[in-house]
C-alpha cells in the first residue's frame, strides 16, 4: 500500500503534458548534430526537469491550500492530458529526421534516412522512469524528514526545511563521493596517459631545443602533449617550400606540471628556457595557454610558423591533466594561476629589454586556453607599454574581454560576429570573414575573436534557461538552422549537452581549422608581402596535412 501512495503522489496529469512537451522540444534543431542515444538521455533529462518542476508547482499550489480538480474532473482532465501527450510524442518523433536534418544541413552534414524514433522512445522513456524513480524516493524521504519536523517547527515551516534539507544532502553526497571520486579517478588517469612516452616522438639532440639533454626542462616532465608540441614543429625544409627567402627553425618551450611543484617556478623555468634558447632574439614571440589537457592547436602554431618564416618563439607551460571542461569543474584557480605567472615573467623581462630590438609580443589560446589569457592579461597595466596584440580562438561564453565585446557590441552588430567601437583594437572573426568592414585602421594593440556561430562553447548562457540568446536573432550565423527555435530551459540543456559534442564536425562547432587561424594570424601579426594569393598557399598546404585531431 506505501508504494502505490507513492507512485500515486508522483503521478500528475498537469506534469505528464509538460515532460512530453520537453521531449519533444529537446528533439528540435539545436547547434551540433546527435546521435540517437545523445537524443534519447537528452529527451530524458528535459522531461524529467520537465516533470519535476511541474510537480513542485504543483506542490506549491497544494502549500497554499489551494482547492485540486477532484472526482469527475480529475479524470476528463486525465483523459485530455493523455490525448494531448501522445499527440506531441507521435508528432515530435514523426519530425526527429528532419529538425536532425536541419542541423546537419547547417553544418555541411548530409542528411539522416531516419532518426531511430522508437529507439528514442524507448531509451528516452526509460531513462525518463529511472529519474522519476529517483526523485519518488528523494520525496519520500523529504516527507519523513517534515514528519521528524513537525515535532519542533510548525508544519509549513517543516515542510520548506525538508525540501531545504534534503536538497542539501542529496547534492552533498553527489559532489562529496560521486563527483569527487571521478574528479581523482580522472586526473589519475589523464595523468597517467600524460606520462606516457610515445615511441615515434624522439627526444631532441639539439642543445638548444627544449627538452635535450642541455635543456633546463626534463624530456620526461614535459608531458605528452609538451613532447609533441616541440617534436613536430615544422622543419626549416618544410617551410622553405613555402616561402623563398631566409628561413630559421621556430623555437618552441614547453615546460610540463611536473617540471616543478608550483606555478610560478613552472613560469620561472620557461623563462630562463626562452632566454637559454634565444626565444627573445626572433621577430616574434608568442605567449600560448593550452587547454585542460596541455594541448594545443597544430592549426593555430604551425601555421603562424609558415607565415613568419620560422622567426617566432612560442612558450607555453602545462597546468592540468584534465579535459578543459574537467579541469575548469576541478580546479579552475590552476589555468589562470599558471597563465598569469607565466605571462608576467615573460612580460617583465619582456619590458626590459631595448625597445628598437626586442620581438614582437602577442597572446593566444583556445577554448579554455583563451579564458585563462583574458582572466590575466592586465589590460590597464599594458597601457604604458603595451604587447602587440592577441588571437583568441574559441574562448568560452563567460570569457573575461569576450564577454565584454559581446555585451558591448555596436548596435545593429549580430551577436554571434559583433562589431566593437570602431575596430581599431578588436575585431571578430568566423569561416566566413568578419575582418573587413568599415573600420578604423588598425591601432598599435590589434585583438582577432576567431569564434564559430554554431559554436555551444562560446554562445551557452544559463539565462538561455529563461529567455532567447541573443545569436538566435535575425541574421544568424550561417551555420545556425533556421529551425532552431528556442525552449525555456530545454534550449540551454541543448546548448550544454552541445559542448559535449563539440568537436565532431571541421569547421563547425568547437573544431578550429587552420584556415580561419591563418587568417585571423595575418590580420594581428600583418607579415610582410602577405596577400590573399599568399594565404590560399597555405591554406592549400594545411588541407594536405590532415586534421589535427
Amino acid at each position: 500500500m506505501a508504494l502505490v501512495q507513492v507512485i500515486r503522489n508522483g503521478l500528475s496529469a498537469t506534469s505528464l503534458v509538460v515532460a512530453v512537451s520537453c521531449f519533444g522540444a529537446a528533439l528540435t534543431p539545436s547547434l551540433m548534430p546527435r546521435d540517437p542515444l545523445v537524443q534519447a538521455a537528452l529527451a530524458a533529462v528535459a522531461a524529467s526537469l520537465g516533470y519535476e518542476i511541474a510537480m513542485l508547482v504543483r506542490g506549491l499550489w497544494r502549500y497554499m491550500e489551494v482547492p485540486d480538480i477532484k472526482g469527475r474532473l480529475l479524470w476528463i482532465w486525465w483523459a485530455i492530458a493523455l490525448a494531448v501527450s501522445t499527440g506531441i510524442l507521435v508528432y515530435s518523433l514523426s519530425k526527429a529526421a528532419s529538425w536532425q536534418n536541419a542541423t546537419r544541413a547547417a553544418v555541411g552534414l548530409p542528411p539522416l534516412d531516419t532518426a531511430a524514433p522508437f529507439y528514442i522512445f524507448a531509451v528516452g522513456g526509460l531513462m525518463f522512469l529511472v529519474l522519476w524513480f529517483v526523485f519518488r524516493v528523494l520525496g519520500v524521504v523529504r516527507r519523513f524528514v517534515a514528519r521528524l519536523l513537525d515535532r519542533v517547527v510548525p508544519q509549513k515551516v517543516g515542510v520548506v526545511l525538508s525540501v531545504a534539507l534534503v536538497g542539501w544532502v542529496f547534492w552533498a553526497l553527489v559532489d562529496g563521493t560521486l563527483v569527487r571520486s571521478a574528479f581523482r579517478a580522472a586526473d589519475a588517469s589523464f595523468e597517467a596517459a600524460d606520462v606516457l612516452i610515445e615511441p615515434n616522438i624522439a627526444q631532441p639532440q639539439d642543445p638548444m631545443k627544449t627538452g635535450s639533454a642541455s635543456s633546463l626542462v626534463k624530456w620526461y616532465e614535459m608531458g605528452r602533449w609538451g613532447r609533441h608540441f616541440v617534436a613536430s614543429a615544422p622543419t626549416v625544409e618544410e617551410i622553405s617550400a613555402f616561402q623563398s627567402g631566409a628561413v630559421m627553425e621556430p623555437v618552441r618551450v614547453y615546460v610540463g606540471r611536473r617540471s616543478a611543484d608550483t606555478a610560478e617556478e613552472r613560469a620561472q623555468i620557461a623563462l630562463e628556457e626562452l632566454i637559454r634558447v634565444g626565444g627573445f632574439e626572433r621577430s616574434v614571440l608568442i605567449v600560448m595557454v593550452p587547454v585542460g589537457t596541455g594541448w594545443m592547436d597544430p592549426g593555430a602554431h604551425d601555421t603562424l610558423d609558415f607565415m613568419l618564416s620560422g622567426d617566432v618563439a612560442t612558450v607555453s607551460v602545462q597546468y592540468s591533466y584534465l579535459t578543459s571542461v574537467l579541469a575548469l569543474l576541478a580546479h579552475p584557480d590552476y589555468g589562470v594561476a599558471q597563465s598569469r605567472e607565466l605571462f608576467e615573467k615573460i612580460y617583465d623581462y619582456w619590458t626590459e629589454l631595448p625597445k628598437d630590438s626586442r620581438p614582437e609580443f602577442y597572446v593566444h589560446g583556445l577554448s579554455q586556453g583563451a579564458f585563462n589569457s583574458q582572466a590575466t592579461l592586465p589590460l590597464f597595466d599594458l597601457l604604458g607599454d603595451p604587447i602587440n596584440g592577441a588571437m583568441w580562438a574559441g574562448s568560452p561564453f563567460f570569457s573575461r574581454y569576450w564577454s565584454e565585446v559581446r555585451d558591448q557590441r555596436n548596435p545593429g552588430s549580430p551577436a554571434w560576429r559583433p562589431t566593437f567601437g570602431n575596430g581599431s583594437l578588436v575585431r571578430v572573426m568566423d569561416q566566413y570573414g568578419g575582418l573587413q568592414g568599415d573600420f578604423t585602421p588598425w591601432g598599435p594593440l590589434r585583438s582577432v575573436f576567431l569564434n564559430y556561430g554554431s559554436d555551444p562553447i562560446v554562445n551557452f548562457t544559463f539565462d538561455s534557461s529563461v529567455r532567447p540568446p541573443a545569436w538566435l536573432n535575425q541574421p544568424r550565423a550561417p551555420d545556425v538552422s533556421e529551425e532552431l527555435s528556442w525552449f525555456p530551459v530545454v534550449t540551454m540543456l541543448q546548448l550544454a549537452l552541445d559542448s559535449m559534442f563539440a568537436l565532431d564536425v571541421p569547421r563547425f562547432g568547437h573544431y578550429y581549422v587552420a584556415p580561419d587561424y591563418i587568417d585571423a594570424w595575418a590580420a594581428v601579426v600583418e607579415p610582410e608581402g602577405w596577400s590573399k594569393e599568399r594565404a590560399d598557399e597555405l591554406k592549400d598546404i594545411f588541407s594536405r596535412r590532415g586534421p589535427a585531431f
